[in-house]
């Protein structure tokens, strides 16, 4: 944060691959928009995209062009750039095949804030890059503010794509635009493996990552709903002894990137169960407030707790 006395120069980072549409919105909001209302602004491009900007337009909008590598991504050449410009608005189109941490851990002008991170996707090549160079766009997901998917259409698996974005970013604003940039209309539910109206809903040991995502997104969908399935256990210090959690480790994109992802369990039998042991909950879900979720969350009453062998599979994922 910029000291009492120093003024604060917005920073705006616009990420995603080659193609994604960074520069296209970028014209569009600083020049048929007027975004920074002709105030001295600074426009570092990291790369050289399919669409061009207008020169001459930007020069009568105030705003200054400056391209920008990986070698000279440094702090005496921002500071350079902020002494010749002096500018009040600063937004940066990042290449989105260099490393993130890179713009995020360069020390930049005294008084620079990022105060929104937007990450671009072609979502006609969404699967290819999921499939071939998944933490890299991962990365870009989770370090954004809003997501904006653009060419899309009705084929576009919209609550598929929104719902891998929650497992790793719940924060973001996710955006599904079509070619000619409206709104794309889609249906919110994606597609759940398991049998929503049955008295007890089996839960498959692969799809306890769908059902961590879809209740904890929409816990009022699961509220009174009794389910039964198999998962890790977790013994938090903090927790009384009729609770615990009861989860997977999940992987997100990669393996670097497994975590424990879990919902509060109460039983009361907890206090003889182990952290780690594997088990068996059948109980009702709740909707209840708890801090792990900064707001509403599903909570599982457990009436019957049975001990089980270990998965074979050290961790699942959210597919």
């Amino acid at each position: 944060m910029p000291g009492k006395n120093v003024k604060e120069i917005p920073v705006y980072i616009f990420m995603g691959f080659l193609g994604s549409g960074k520069t296209r919105f970028a014209k569009d909001i600083l020049i048929n928009q007027g975004f920074t209302e002709g105030t001295p602004t600074l426009l570092l491009m990291c790369e050289d995209g399919e669409e061009e900007y207008d020169l001459k337009a930007l020069k009568k909008r105030n705003i200054t062009l400056e391209e920008i590598n990986e070698e000279n991504l440094t702090e005496e050449h921002l500071m350079e750039l902020a002494r010749r410009v002096n500018p009040e608005n600063v937004i940066i189109e990042y290449n989105g095949m260099w490393e993130l941490d890179k713009i995020f851990s360069v020390k930049v002008p005294q008084g620079w804030t990022v105060v929104q991170v937007i990450s671009f996707v072609d979502s006609t090549t969404y699967d290819m890059y999921m499939a071939n160079m998944r933490k890299v766009i991962m990365d870009q997901i989770r370090n954004a503010d809003m997501i904006i998917f653009n060419r899309c259409d009705e084929n576009t698996k919209a609550s598929d794509y929104k719902r891998g974005i929650r497992a790793v970013n719940r924060r973001a604003q996710v955006i599904f635009e079509k070619k000619d940039g409206n709104p794309l209309q889609f249906q919110e539910e994606a597609f759940i493996p398991y049998n929503m109206n049955a008295d007890v809903i089996d839960i498959e040991e692969d799809d306890f990552g769908i059902l961590y995502l879809d209740s904890t997104n929409d816990p009022d969908k699961y509220n009174g709903k009794k389910v039964r399935f198999k998962a890790m256990a977790h013994r938090p210090s903090n927790y009384g002894k009729n609770e615990f959690v009861t989860g997977r480790f999940i992987m997100t994109c990669c393996e670097a990137d497994i975590e424990f992802y879990g919902m509060k369990c109460v039983y009361k039998g907890a206090s003889n169960i182990k952290d780690r042991d594997f088990v068996i909950v059948e109980g009702v879900l709740k909707k209840e407030y708890y801090k792990e979720f900064e707001g509403y969350g599903p909570v599982l009453y457990a009436d019957k707790v049975t001990l089980t062998s270990p998965s074979e599979r050290p961790y699942i994922t959210f597919d």
